[in-house]
C-alpha cells in the first residue's frame, strides 16, 4: 500500500455544509483514507492509497456527484 497525500483547490461552495458534503463524498471512495475540507481556504486534503484510487479519479467523484463542486489541483 503507497499512502500519499494531496491537496485540491475546491471551488463552488457555500458553507460549512458543503465542505461536509464533500468530505462524507471523497470518504466514501475506496481507497480514501482521511480527508479534510476547509471551507475557509477552499482546499481540500485528501490521503489516499495509490493503488486503489488517482488523484483524477478523486477528481472525477466529485464532478460527477453533479452537486455544482470542482476540485483542481494547488
Amino acid at each position: 500500500m503507497t499512502t500519499t497525500t494531496v491537496v485540491l483547490n475546491v471551488s463552488g461552495m457555500h458553507c460549512g455544509t458543503c465542505a461536509m458534503t464533500i468530505s462524507a463524498l471523497l470518504k466514501s471512495k475506496d481507497g480514501v483514507r482521511k480527508v479534510f475540507v476547509d471551507y475557509d481556504a477552499r482546499k481540500a486534503e485528501v490521503e489516499f492509497d495509490q493503488g486503489k484510487i488517482t488523484v483524477l479519479e478523486i477528481i472525477k467523484a466529485v464532478e460527477e456527484a453533479d452537486l455544482g463542486y470542482h476540485l483542481s489541483e494547488v
